[in-house]
């Protein structure tokens, strides 16, 4: 009787031995993803070090607001924050200084040499052309024009591209005329290539402006 208890106390100090080797000391829940920002600053980054992913071409993105805001910026400039272009615009989403003006910035120097307030930036004229193209978005979502099926994230990345102004004038001329930039992108061809993103969280608003807390 004595051997059977030593027998089976032994065989249950042994389990519980060898189950603590394979569980960790310290378990610590983390939030994984960030999507609480108000502002969207930080949509969906796995990280609260956004600076880790400035210089990635970051895969597997779907539809999410990061995948239209890295491609566009990789188009724009190869996402780079310090950029300067042979037309003098500026940064990863290429502003023009009217343009920078618009969003409440006045300070090239502070812009250039700022990722967070180039992104606020970028969000804010987003908001801007929201708001300024909403019948034109309500309008013409969801249907084909020149071959296109229109988006509003297409919509929002031509009005980046040509101003709202030129959007609306695609708009009225159904597509027949297509607005070119200096080096021949075109109003059709951003519609085309960042439409179906969800850029449904973007609120609109005219009065949208950048601001670093």
């Amino acid at each position: 009787m004595i051997k059977k208890w030593y027998f089976y106390t032994s065989l249950t100090v042994i389990t519980v031995f060898l189950s603590s080797g394979f569980r960790p000391f310290n378990l610590e829940t983390n939030p994984w993803f960030l999507i609480n920002e108000e502002d969207g600053t930080h949509y969906l980054y796995p990280s609260q070090e956004q600076e880790e992913y400035t210089n990635l071409n970051i895969p597997f993105t779907g539809n999410f607001f990061i995948g239209f805001r890295e491609a566009l910026g990789y188009r724009e400039s190869e996402s780079k924050y310090k950029k300067i272009n042979s037309l003098g615009y500026m940064g990863k989403y290429q502003f023009g200084i009217e343009t920078l003006k618009s969003v409440g910035i006045y300070n090239r120097s502070a812009f250039l040499n700022s990722p967070e307030l180039q992104e606020k930036a970028f969000l804010a004229l987003l908001a801007q052309n929201k708001w300024e193209l909403k019948k034109e978005i309500e309008k013409y979502e969801g249907t084909i024009l020149n071959g296109i099926r229109v988006t509003e994230s297409g919509i929002l990345a031509a009005a980046h591209l040509g101003g709202a102004g030129s959007v609306k004038k695609y708009f009225r001329y159904k597509g027949k005329r297509n607005f070119r930039d200096a080096y021949g992108s075109s109003v059709r061809s951003y519609m085309k290539m960042f439409g179906g993103y969800d850029t449904s969280f973007i609120v609109a608003d005219s009065n949208a402006k950048a601001k670093i807390r």
